[in-house]
């Protein structure tokens, strides 16, 4: 028979990093995570929008706090430095989200190379930068979770996604070998893998169609549609990371979740 017994009070708040957090997801689940009582370093290469947004979740009297950082993923020292100096001004990160992305659509045929190149820059190797450097301290503490924000579209060919996809699938087994390599140092490393959101990014893919337009799918561009008949809000996909970053699940790491509704038919 199993007993439960009241939680008792935590020393200490947990410590979360969260890159793109000026986007929807990042914003979303720097709220959660903060309303939940965890603090959040908000990073984000967009200094104002992440400081505004700081501001913001502050004055909302969260359990968490909530400082703001600017930060370039895909850039190997600012990385480095950013870091140091999230773990000497607030302490050691517990838990590390990786939510920066880009999306620029393009036919497989005619990328261009700069494009290309950003793409990897931030959706690839951003999630190495930062997994690398926060990884190396969680190892050498003996524990941590970093879950990394991909795409449904690392499972399944999108068409006018070539880049994006491609990116989306590096930045998957790269966490899952992560969390391989990591397991016996008491980190785990899990991926939510987001169909279409209602975000800034989904609304630019679109042109000036609404949201709901993909929800019956494109026999077009071969694009199944979303069996729940909904697109997930940014907070659903927060609601996911965090779940992975609890205490509920201790046991999973290597995971790749899929939260799209259905749409890629667990391809």
């Amino acid at each position: 028979m199993i007993t439960y017994h009241p939680a008792t009070q935590v020393a200490h708040r947990r410590l979360a990093v969260v890159t793109g957090a000026a986007g929807g997801i990042g914003s979303a689940l720097a709220a959660k995570l903060a309303a939940d009582g965890v603090d959040v370093a908000a990073c984000d290469r967009e200094a104002t929008a992440v400081r505004d947004l700081a501001e913001r979740l502050s004055s909302y009297g969260l359990a968490g706090q909530v400082t703001g950082f600017r930060l370039d993923v895909s850039d190997t020292a600012d990385v480095e430095s950013v870091v140091a100096s999230i773990e000497r001004d607030l302490g050691p990160v517990e838990l590390l989200a990786n939510v920066a992305g880009v999306l620029t659509p393009a036919p497989a045929i005619e990328i261009c190379d700069a494009d290309w190149h950003t793409t990897f820059a931030v959706n690839s190797t951003g999630v190495m930068n930062v997994s690398r450097a926060v990884g190396r301290r969680m190892a050498d503490r003996g524990s941590g979770s970093i879950v990394t924000v991909g795409s449904n579209a690392a499972a399944v060919p999108r068409v006018g996604m070539a880049a994006y996809c491609a990116s989306k699938a590096a930045a998957r087994i790269f966490t899952q070998v992560l969390g391989l390599e990591l397991a016996r140092n008491g980190v785990r490393a899990n991926v939510v893998s987001p169909g279409s959101t209602d975000s800034s990014m989904l609304r630019d893919l679109l042109a000036g169609s609404p949201p709901d337009a993909v929800i019956d799918g494109d026999l077009a561009t071969y694009k199944t549609g979303v069996p729940l008949g909904r697109i997930a809000t940014p907070k659903t996909i927060a609601d996911a990371v965090a779940f992975l970053f609890s205490d509920a699940a201790r046991h999973i790491t290597l995971h790749d979740l899929r939260v799209d509704g259905g749409a890629t038919l667990d391809a």
